[in-house]
């Protein structure tokens, strides 16, 4: 149990970040559970329910127990390095606002875990991949759908959510694109004229009149295509091709960004399509083998 004023606290600083910082509501809720989690187990710890004054006096060895007993209960390093940069966002603005002092909690180190690297598809993996998941269904409709949702992924570099977000409004589908992203964040990307021949033709088969505010893409009975029936449609094409289980509808993603990087994209730009804050994000984004980068230095260093 935590006190009146600290749950005051909480909802403050969750305002915080909503006004502030533009963070998305998913993360929001994941920012109250993982601080909520380490309050939780602060008052079992130290038996009695926690205020601002008992939290402003965690010590380190506070620190050490709340990770032992997180890892203790299977917690993975990458889970619990998440939830510690949660407490510590937390504790820094709750001492800015309280005026003590957070080093305990704040020089806490977060634990080690290995980033998992995207894996993209070759280029002729993409293509078949998009012929291939055209094949699985028996209406036409739904197979150019199918078709059509794939291509806008790797065509125009989307996330799943952001192409199943598209409405009526959309259509014909412009030369570029403002795309409402993660946290509300817009961005303009360039529409191929492969992705507007394959939603054209979508639209062309499609039993579902479109409507301006109703969604691009529907499923069989009308309604919003479900993000898993993508999922599920991509599959069965990589079974048929032999890719691996990462070729999934984000990979399409990754593939967008790795091959325009490849062809010599540069690399600030590809983190404008594909709308990241961070420089380091699209870098671990995009797998470029060390030969190409090699190539691409021998080519353009005046010393090489």
């Amino acid at each position: 149990m935590i006190s009146p004023s600290l749950t005051h606290a909480m909802a403050a600083w969750l305002d915080h970040c909503r006004a502030l910082n533009d963070a998305a509501e998913n993360t929001l809720k994941a920012y109250q559970t993982d601080v909520m989690g380490f309050l939780a187990f602060m008052t079992q710890h130290h038996g009695d329910a926690q205020g601002l004054g008992p939290i402003a006096r965690i010590t380190v060895s506070d620190m050490r127990a709340w990770m032992a007993h997180e890892r203790g209960r299977g917690v993975g390093a990458r889970s619990l390095a998440r939830s510690l940069s949660a407490v510590k966002t937390f504790y820094r603005w709750l001492s800015e606002r309280e005026g003590f002092e957070p080093t305990a909690v704040l020089s806490t180190r977060s634990p080690k875990f290995t980033k998992k690297l995207p894996r993209p598809l070759a280029i002729d993996a993409a293509a078949a991949m998009i012929d291939t998941v055209e094949l699985q269904a028996r209406d036409s409709w739904v197979a150019a759908r199918d078709m059509a949702v794939v291509t806008m992924l790797y065509g125009c570099g989307l996330r799943i959510s952001e192409a199943l977000s598209l409405t009526g409004a959309s259509v014909p589908l412009p030369d570029t694109l403002v795309i409402k992203g993660k946290g509300g964040k817009e961005r303009i990307v360039p529409v191929i004229d492969a992705a507007k021949d394959a939603v054209a033709t979508y639209l062309r088969l499609s039993p579902h009149p479109v409507e301006q505010h109703s969604p691009l893409f529907r499923g069989t009975r009308g309604g919003a295509l479900n993000p898993r029936m993508v999922q599920k449609v991509m599959e069965k094409a990589r079974l048929q091709l032999g890719l691996p289980a990462t070729a999934t509808p984000h990979a399409m993603r990754h593939s967008f960004a790795t091959h325009l990087l490849t062809a010599g994209g540069d690399l600030r730009a590809i983190q404008e399509l594909l709308g990241h804050a961070s420089l380091s994000t699209t870098q671990a984004y995009t797998a470029v083998d060390t030969a190409h980068l090699m190539d691409v230095y021998n080519r353009a260093h005046p010393k090489a």
